[in-house]
């Protein structure tokens, strides 16, 4: 069953942990929970480490722990070295029942450096690529051996950026190896988010549903910004913001032809000083509810 989620980041920045700061963490799961009515929610920093705690932590809101953002280091460290270093977080996915792990390699990554602009990201030659996936394809196979699906996050400032990008790196892993559908950063990455989800619909385990301010991605580009200099202009918003560049309806229809019963989750980070969360995800989940209504994605009565 179709379930909508969000990410603490409309909150409170992971990447940069200054944003949000002022805003308490109770503040964000009675919000989150409680007030706009999400089913679940994805990993955040504030999150209690210990697994049986963080579920009980959600669970007193009515959340589910969805799964969370992981790391891989896999272009500088052995498969064998990153299944090590992957044990405490596949305790916590465990015990909160999760079906999937969001990863992206991050040994080189530059969306955290507010000093390097997104056109100094790290590009692989089509070698490096052959090379990475195989390693993510091994380590996305012993993830199925404890019953996780590897959903990889292809994002802006990291070696999976542009729809090219993602087709190499879909190409170089095999069936272990899934995709998070991130619908903003395909679009901030130059790719056209209907046909890029079109060409890997059969291996998407996960859904983002985030929205792009063109005009301001464009400003990135243009001036040279950082992934978090363009963030706090405003490069991202929600499903349903008349601001907003995707249409997420055709998106919807594609998960729905093609029979997806996962997560469809709200990540989109703002400046919460600029733009109130509470207001901002209230609106991202109503449109999002409709616009998965309308697709025949869920039965009006789920929505």
């Amino acid at each position: 069953m179709i379930q909508f989620g969000t990410n603490p980041i409309a909150w409170a920045n992971d990447d940069d942990q200054s944003i949000g700061a002022h805003i308490p963490t109770e503040q964000i799961l009675h919000e989150a929970g409680e007030v706009i009515g999400f089913d679940g929610i994805e990993n955040g920093h504030r999150w209690p480490d210990d697994p049986q705690e963080l579920k009980a932590t959600l669970g007193r809101y009515g959340l589910k722990f969805i799964s969370g953002w992981y790391s891989t280091e896999l272009l500088t460290r052995s498969v064998v070295d990153e299944i090590a270093a992957f044990q405490p977080h596949l305790a916590k996915l465990r015990a909160n029942d999760c079906k999937v792990c969001v990863t992206c390699e991050c040994s080189n990554t530059v969306h955290g450096r507010p000093d390097v602009p997104l056109s100094a990201r790290p590009v692989l030659t089509p070698d490096e690529m052959a090379a990475f996936g195989a390693r993510i394809e091994e380590f996305a196979q012993y993830m199925a051996s404890q019953g996780i699906t590897l959903a990889y996050h292809h994002h802006m400032g990291t070696v999976v950026q542009t729809p090219d990008e993602i087709d190499a790196f879909m190409a170089a892993t095999g069936p272990a190896t899934h995709l998070l559908f991130d619908s903003g950063h395909c679009t901030f990455g130059g790719g056209d988010p209907e046909a890029v989800l079109t060409r890997h619909i059969d291996r998407v385990a996960h859904f983002h549903a985030k929205n792009i301010r063109r005009p301001v991605t464009e400003r990135v580009w243009a001036d040279g910004m950082s992934f978090i200099q363009g963030v706090m202009a405003g490069a991202f918003t929600v499903p349903g913001d008349p601001e907003g560049a995707i249409d997420f309806l055709p998106l919807l229809k594609i998960l729905a032809r093609a029979g997806y019963d996962g997560w469809l989750v709200i990540e989109a980070e703002q400046d919460p000083e600029k733009r109130n969360p509470l207001e901002y995800q209230t609106l991202g989940l109503k449109a999002l509810k409709a616009a998965a209504r309308d697709a025949g994605l869920v039965a009006a009565v789920q929505a």
